[in-house]
């Protein structure tokens, strides 16, 4: 990887089964990710992606780009706005620095002009 290299993007769109699976397998059950009409009353227009769902995204778009012998040493995201079932989430990353052992990557995620996770990033360390 050379700073300023742009990694593939990982272009998803989140369905309602993905997040019921998602759900299912990190235990967080909570209505707002699967109930559409109690995701409307709680003043959403259709249920909510959990947010941590997106680091997930990151962790298998940086995985797929991962040089021999390099891991993913530190992961940050904050979200911004949310990201609703049936909406496609493009994650881009970008290198920004490598040193010995070391890569930083810029990460962010968007779906459509709407930036949906900022300050992000993660350092990529080698065995």
């Amino acid at each position: 990887m050379k700073v300023g290299e742009r990694l593939p993007d990982l272009v998803r769109t989140i369905t309602l089964t993905d997040m019921v699976a998602y759900g299912g397998a990190t235990w967080d059950s909570h209505r707002l990710h699967y109930d559409t009409d109690f995701a409307v009353r709680a003043g959403m227009e259709r249920p909510v992606v959990d947010g941590q769902m997106l680091g997930a995204l990151f962790g298998e778009q940086l995985t797929r780009c991962l040089e021999n012998g390099q891991w993913i040493s530190r992961l940050f995201f904050r979200n911004t706005a949310p990201t609703h079932a049936e909406e496609t989430v493009v994650c881009e990353a970008e290198v920004t620095e490598v040193n010995e052992g070391r890569t930083l990557v810029k990460l962010r995620a968007r779906v459509g002009d709407r930036l949906v996770v900022a300050e992000a990033g993660a350092e990529l360390s080698t065995v």
